[in-house]
């Protein structure tokens, strides 16, 4: 059940969606959100498989968007399908050609699935401000990834300076193994932490927002230690009565814990592939406070559950920054 547009437009696209939902039938049914990916053509197959990890936990009405060359004629080319090759969705997948690739909001805003979330997944590096791409602003949730980014530290900074309540990055979902067998090794544990750290990989985004998220909740400085990686490859907490919490992953597959005196045991602790990571954002629709807590630790960027949700569209031309 897909359908090929060449050279199209909005209205088209919509009307071929109703028509695949008719044939599917019950499939289509029960959208809990929609999820809006902004992709380049050399990413799209990632990206599609990813989406499609994601969507089969979340049922969502997927919309694709290609951005290609600018300085091409105007045109839409679109695959509309329900229970097609991207899973059991809905999907549409838009290749936008020439400058209607600025104003993508115009074909989207039409096929969001009614009284639902919106959810924008960049899979590249973001604009550096959100509000200057509409297919940001109309979302309740936006999600970034720092790791993508040509210096991931700085990207982490950027997200801290233009963060809004709805933002996350799946740099911090990656940090969530580690969270949780920290939080369980120290839930039985009374006495207040001295120190933490963190090993990873030098500019590893997701080393810098476990550190800030070790800082905000124990209240102790967090150093971080450069290790040759792969991703985050230990954790430690040391308590006032000289108990110590220390978890090692060498590897990126098994990790060792280790709970003051007690024999060291062996978890499994892989690293997640990106649709897994894609799927834990779209469990929550609402703003992510710890999230804002670690990022502004990292940062250094203050009083971001302060700011409000809402962002008002910036237009930016392209042309603009090139002439200048």
């Amino acid at each position: 059940m897909t359908t090929t547009l060449w050279d199209t437009n909005g209205g088209d696209i919509v009307k071929a969606l109703l028509v695949e939902r008719r044939a599917a039938g019950a499939l289509a049914s029960g959208l809990a959100l929609s999820l809006v990916v902004v992709v380049d053509e050399k990413h799209v197959a990632e990206a599609e498989t990813a989406a499609t990890v994601a969507a089969a936990a979340h049922p969502c009405r997927l919309l694709i968007v290609v951005r290609r060359s600018l300085e091409r004629d105007n045109r839409i080319d679109a695959e509309v399908q329900v229970g097609g090759r991207l899973g059991p969705t809905e999907a549409v997948v838009m290749r936008m050609h020439g400058r209607v690739a600025l104003h993508a909001e115009s074909v989207v805003l039409p096929l969001l699935a009614p009284d639902a979330p919106v959810v924008t997944w960049w899979y590249a590096a973001p604009p550096d401000v959100i509000a200057t791409d509409a297919l940001g602003v109309l979302a309740n949730r936006r999600i970034t990834d720092s790791a993508q980014a040509s210096d991931p530290i700085a990207a982490l900074q950027r997200r801290a300076e233009d963060f809004a309540p709805g933002d996350t990055d799946l740099a911090w979902s990656r940090t969530t193994p580690w969270r949780s067998l920290l939080a369980s090794a120290m839930d039985p544990v009374d006495s207040a932490a001295s120190t933490a750290t963190v090993g990873c990989e030098t500019g590893n985004p997701s080393g810098a927002l476990l550190c800030g998220w070790l800082t905000s909740k124990l209240g102790v400085e967090t150093t971080v230690e450069d290790t040759k990686g792969p991703g985050i490859t230990e954790a430690g907490i040391t308590v006032n009565n000289g108990y110590r919490v220390r978890i090692t992953r060498p590897d990126g597959r098994l990790a060792t814990l280790s709970l003051g005196e007690d024999p060291e045991r062996k978890l499994p602790l892989p690293r997640r592939e990106l649709g897994d990571l894609l799927a834990e954002e779209l469990r929550r629709m609402d703003p992510d406070y710890v999230y804002a807590e670690a990022l502004s630790a990292a940062t250094g960027v203050g009083g971001l559950d302060q700011r409000p949700a809402t962002r008002t569209h910036v237009w930016r031309d392209p042309a603009w920054a090139e002439s200048g």
